[in-house]
């Protein structure tokens, strides 16, 4: 443990972390807070800072737990159909001193790098949110300037859905300023699909029609389970197509070790998803993701994009991941980022997120204000597949 405070506890990695302190939170039943999977990221990141926060009570109890990841972030890296405006604002921050040259601002992270979601604070049971997002607020400021080594520009904390903003909109007592990212793309799965058919039962003739004509254009792709026995062997193609997905991606906070994939399976087992389609003998994309609860989180894919048009790989996925889903009876897919439009037309609705930014500058973060407003999710054309209102299972 490298520090300290009257209502927080700094550490400097998963395994400083006592045993009590995850049995005092209770955090287990979340994967994303299970100690198993911050380690594999830990483990497979060296050139990201790991650091961990954990709240704690006037009695010294547990009360909430953050991870904490500091990266190297271009302001470049972002990418969009706003880039002529981005284009212009980053000129006038560069005129400003707000974005420096070639040269990255050191990001604080609250949140996972990797994954988009609500997965960044775990707040106990039966504690008051505003107070924790508070103490949150001044612990993160706490662990920055007692350590000047860090040289932190700016502060991130992700990802926030619109039913948290009356807690999370504290952070703006802190000088943290809110911006909209894509959304993430949600599937509630019907509780009169039994089956993949059933799905399909469910859908307009157009949409059902386009299905079919998928798993017609994709049959003869191969699909393997991943496992812990031949996962090695298939890593690095595997990471070869996860980059060309990658560099497609209007924003990117850091780039993901699928060596990281290791510990899932080995922690995890058949709740983490992990499968490789192949053709002939060669593998031509991968799909990933994790049951959490009662939701299937779909994480990184790879595709060969020189195939996909004609064997239609990635819709063929997104099916995928939906009969798994209805297989193993969850209540909701959790697409993620990216491609809103064609994972609409499986059925999935957009859940808003929002991220909070400060500069650690004063008068730089007025300035960022200005900049995030004009940082806005790409729109799209919403789709809807289905016959009727669904009829879905309660959150």
């Amino acid at each position: 443990m490298n520090r300290r405070t009257n209502n927080a506890q700094f550490f400097s990695s998963i395994d400083e972390i006592p045993f009590k302190i995850w049995n005092d939170l209770g955090c287990y039943k979340n994967a994303y807070f299970h100690p198993d999977f911050l380690k594999s990221i830990e483990l497979n990141h060296p050139e990201i800072i790991f650091s961990y926060i954990v709240l704690v009570d006037e009695n010294n109890k547990p009360t909430a737990f953050t991870s904490i990841q500091i990266v190297d972030f271009y302001i470049d890296d972002i990418r969009n159909d706003l880039e002529l405006i981005i284009r212009k604002i980053k000129n006038i921050g560069r005129s400003l001193g707000v974005f420096p040259q070639k040269k990255a601002l050191k990001l604080l992270i609250s949140g996972n790098t990797f994954f988009s979601g609500e997965h960044g604070v775990f707040i106990k049971d039966n504690q008051n949110k505003k107070v924790i997002i508070k103490g949150l607020a001044k612990a993160i400021l706490y662990f920055v300037e007692s350590d000047e080594k860090l040289k932190i520009d700016a502060f991130l904390l992700k990802d926030f859905i619109n039913e948290s903003l009356i807690i999370t909109d504290q952070l703006k007592d802190y000088k943290y300023h809110p911006f909209s990212v894509e959304p993430n793309m949600v599937l509630q799965i019907d509780k009169n699909w039994h089956n993949y058919n059933d799905y399909l039962a469910s859908m307009k003739t157009k949409f059902r029609v386009k299905a079919r004509k998928v798993f017609k254009q994709s049959i003869d792709i191969r699909i393997e389970k991943v496992t812990t026995k031949n996962i090695a062997n298939q890593l690095p193609k595997m990471t070869s197509l996860y980059k060309k997905v990658a560099s497609h991606a209007d924003f990117n906070l850091g780039n993901f070790n699928l060596e990281t994939y290791k510990g899932f399976k080995k922690n995890f087992g058949e709740n983490y998803i992990l499968k490789s389609y192949w053709l002939g003998d060669k593998i031509i994309g991968f799909i990933s993701g994790i049951i959490n609860q009662n939701s299937l989180d779909a994480h990184f894919v790879g595709i060969d994009y020189e195939l996909n048009k004609e064997y239609a790989i990635y819709q063929r996925m997104l099916y995928d991941y939906i009969e798994i889903a209805i297989d193993k009876k969850l209540k909701t897919i959790n697409f993620g980022r990216t491609a809103s439009e064609i994972k609409s037309s499986v059925g999935a609705k957009p859940q808003d997120l929002t991220m909070y930014l400060r500069h650690k500058k004063s008068i730089t973060n007025r300035i960022l204000k200005l900049f995030l407003q004009h940082i806005q999710p790409t729109p799209f054309q919403q789709k809807f597949p289905f016959k009727k209102v669904d009829t879905t299972h309660e959150n």
